[in-house]
């Protein structure tokens, strides 16, 4: 079988994992598209994306675009004359460039769709506290995550993972999917079929995953402990789910449930000043073991505590 000509586009770690597995399978990568860098702090030297680190260490084309509209990019990448183009966690595209290559391009999302449109899929799925998630291989289209789907897997939901967690799990399974997408559509034997929506009865079960925002982060105690934990996991580590101590932001990473009756108010919280933190919900405890007061490091609970005073 013959593998297509590639340009693959992409920017953090989570995309690299795909660009690795396709191109230690033999797959001819004709070049990567990747964020420009960006200026660090005094001193330091300029960031480059991880998709750009790898395709140096590979001695693979890069092309990085402010504009990807713009003439100079878009005779660039003509010229790389690929059969094929692989999309997985960068910007948006223009059909001038997603329309360009004679066998389309492909995308990969973290989620089976329809379910979990949108930025955040990952973040969003354990928020809303599913058991079960995905990753899908689809055909890029006009509007974002709607072009017909091409394979998915399906992926079980720890009962505690975080969305760090699953994305670590999730990009190395999402690779080897973009792996057979590929090779399928080589040996021509794969069809897409058109992204099914539920019925117009039942609209309100296609669920989104719009962009994080601040107060999606904020943690809203007068809510129950599953919801509030699901919530802390769907955001550890990033950006995290937080609350306010003493007037100071208190970012939260992990915690654990106590369902139990209460006559404490919502946010309240509780504590020995040695060994836990636990904060009121409306059916029972949160209990912190991994935050980050604003201005200090991250920790663990018993360490905060060794130096906080209330």
């Amino acid at each position: 079988m013959q593998h297509p000509a590639i340009v693959f586009m992409g920017t953090p770690d989570f995309a690299v994992a795909s660009l690795d597995t396709l191109y230690r399978s033999g797959c001819p990568i004709a070049g990567v598209v990747t964020a420009p860098d960006k200026p660090a702090g005094r001193g330091l030297p300029v960031s480059q994306s991880a998709v750009k680190k790898y395709a140096l260490e590979n001695n693979l084309k890069i092309l990085q675009p402010e504009k990807l509209r713009a003439p100079q990019f878009l005779r660039e990448l003509v010229a790389l004359k690929a059969d094929l183009q692989v999309v997985v966690a960068f910007r948006m595209l223009p059909e001038v460039v997603w329309n360009m290559p004679p066998m389309g391009t492909i995308n990969l999302h973290g989620s089976l769709l329809p379910q979990y449109r949108g930025a955040a899929p990952i973040n969003w799925a354990l928020i809303n506290g599913e058991r079960v998630t995905g990753v899908t291989t689809f055909k890029l289209q006009h509007e974002i995550d709607t072009g017909n789907i091409l394979l998915q897997e399906t992926i079980i939901i720890g009962d505690d993972e975080t969305a760090g967690d699953l994305y670590n799990r999730m990009k190395e399974i999402g690779a080897v999917l973009i792996l057979k997408t590929v090779q399928e559509l080589a040996e021509g034997k794969l069809k897409s079929i058109p992204q099914k929506l539920p019925d117009s009865d039942h609209q309100a079960t296609l669920k989104s995953a719009p962009k994080l925002t601040t107060e999606t982060c904020k943690i809203d105690w007068s809510k129950n402990v599953d919801e509030t934990y699901n919530l802390i996991r769907g955001l550890s580590p990033y950006p995290a789910a937080f609350t306010v101590l003493n007037n100071k932001t208190l970012k939260i990473f992990k915690a654990e449930k106590e369902i139990v009756h209460h006559t404490v108010s919502p946010g309240e919280f509780e504590t020995d000043k040695k060994t836990f933190l636990k904060f009121a919900c409306k059916d029972g405890w949160v209990s912190v073991s991994a935050l980050q007061l604003e201005g200090k490091k991250k920790m663990s609970t018993a360490e905060f505590l060794r130096g906080y005073h209330f």
